[in-house]
């Protein structure tokens, strides 16, 4: 079952990334007039295009592209003059940092906003907590991160807007990097807890509603035993594969999310990199990203694997 998921996962990022270098390639426009600016015109443009190999049918550098990757290799970017690789390294740390946080983060409170909403199903509780779900996964995260800046930034001057660190200092410290986190991990946070506590209220709902739980209630079995010993555990079934599913949802907000905030993530560097059209830097990204996806469905398949031995997989 594991290997043929992965040649599923394999083919999807193929085509995802075959899409995106021919989407890419066939814009208007091109890296050379980023690069060259005001100083752009058809000569130019048509020399500085033959020296990074633009000029050459698309299917070739296409395949190319391939030939460089199969030797480890993604190649230079156009604006930056720099490795790929070395680039997305340095990016794609901050991103995991920023995820990590969000992440469990969410999947903390998911749990205790579900197992109050399954508990309390139909009261005011559960209606209340069913009213922040809605109004979080109705707004844009560009909206909630436009709203915080506004509030905690420009009004109150709690914490700093944009950025990773202070670059006025000249040795930041463990604080600068933590106060730049705050809003981007809170904004990943509420759009991801929203759909996240939904669902696993649901399914706290269901599982209360079971057999097992009414037999457990009749022996004698206290409820909150009941609720944290079996019904945690069988609803968290379905919130590690919905949050494993979350993944590429949870990236492309990341794109929102980073450039509002001035984020140096994989998701800022994308968004710079589409607007100078950095093809190399851009399908780098989109290929992390297909593989961080892939990752990140394998390891809800092994949670889920460890809840429920009777889940398999071969």
């Amino acid at each position: 079952m594991v290997a043929r998921r992965l040649a599923a996962s394999g083919l999807s990022i193929l085509i995802l990334v075959t899409l995106v270098f021919f989407m890419a390639h066939l814009t208007p426009g091109g890296p050379a007039y980023s690069i060259l600016g005001l100083k752009a015109n058809a000569t130019s443009v048509a020399q500085l295009n033959a020296r990074l190999g633009l000029n050459q049918p698309l299917l070739q550098q296409y395949g190319l592209w391939w030939w460089h990757l199969a030797h480890g290799q993604l190649g230079y970017s156009y604006l930056l003059n720099r490795p790929v690789g070395a680039l997305l390294w340095r990016y794609e740390l901050n991103t995991l940092l920023l995820y990590a946080l969000a992440i469990s983060l969410s999947t903390f409170l998911s749990i205790l906003l579900g197992l109050a909403q399954g508990v309390y199903f139909g009261r005011w509780p559960a209606r209340f907590i069913g009213a922040f779900q809605l109004g979080f996964y109705a707004l844009p995260p560009f909206f909630v991160a436009a709203m915080l800046v506004l509030w905690t930034c420009v009004r109150r001057r709690w914490l700093p807007a944009s950025g990773m660190v202070n670059l006025r200092l000249a040795h930041p410290g463990l604080a600068s990097y933590a106060a730049h986190l705050v809003l981007p991990v809170i904004t990943v946070t509420l759009f991801t807890t929203a759909p996240l506590s939904r669902y696993f209220g649901e399914a706290v709902h269901e599982e209360l509603a079971r057999d097992y739980v009414r037999t457990a209630r009749a022996k004698g079995v206290g409820f909150t035993a009941i609720l944290f010993t079996h019904v945690l555990r069988n609803a968290l079934r379905p919130l590690v594969t919905m949050l494993g599913l979350s993944f590429p949802y949870i990236f492309t907000g990341g794109v929102i999310v980073e450039s509002v905030f001035n984020y140096p993530g994989l998701g800022w560097l994308m968004w710079r990199s589409a607007l100078a059209q950095d093809y190399p830097i851009l399908i780098a990204i989109v290929l992390v990203i297909g593989l961080l996806t892939v990752l990140g469905n394998l390891l809800a398949d092994v949670v889920n694997g460890l809840l429920d031995p009777r889940a398999s997989y071969e």
